[in-house]
């Protein structure tokens, strides 16, 4: 199971890293940020999509076509610790060594989203403050960690579910019609 989970755990984690990468400087330079908050999770579902891949894998060609639900979801949550690693590593190093100033050009651009929206001043306030709080919380590199990890875990926490519900199999019953046919 672990050579499996590290070999799509990877391949997630690379296409959910090329996303990332791809949604962050497009923002960055382009300050185009809500097309790519949808690219960005669009991405993920694509690169989750290889959670299902791996327990099916797994069941078919290394567990005899048969898996139980928690073996199933646990292979997905180790798929999902793998890509999801690697996306916060990734995002780390790009934050840290080549757009520093990230969090400063998102706040900006939430402020203005929100009093072109026609927020009223106490909504304003909020947002302000919100956005205060998550700059205040990314001078901390732990929570920085914390904070991306927030981003993509759950997704692929609920992925891992999906696909252990749906890929599921039990063995088949010795006994039976199966039995009375094989003699």
């Amino acid at each position: 199971m672990k050579k499996n989970a590290l070999v799509f755990g990877l391949l997630s984690g690379l296409i959910i890293t090329a996303f990332m990468v791809y949604s962050t400087l497009n923002c960055y330079f382009n300050a185009d940020f809500k097309a790519n908050e949808i690219v960005g999770y669009a991405g993920m579902l694509v690169a989750f999509a290889f959670i299902f891949v791996g327990i099916k894998n797994y069941r078919d060609k290394y567990n005899g076509g048969v898996i139980s639900f928690g073996r199933a979801f646990k292979t997905g949550l180790f798929i999902t610790l793998i890509a999801s690693t690697l996306y916060v590593l990734v995002w780390v190093i790009e934050y840290y060594l080549f757009v520093p100033d990230w969090m400063d050009k998102y706040c900006t651009h939430m402020i203005t989203e929100a009093k072109a929206s026609g927020a009223s001043q106490l909504e304003l306030n909020k947002t302000n403050q919100q956005m205060n709080w998550y700059r205040e919380m990314y001078k901390n590199p732990l929570f920085v960690v914390l904070l991306t990890y927030v981003e993509v875990l759950p997704i692929g926490v609920v992925v891992s579910l999906i696909s252990a519900l749906l890929l599921k199999r039990k063995r088949p019953k010795q006994g039976g019609l199966a039995a009375a046919i094989a003699s």
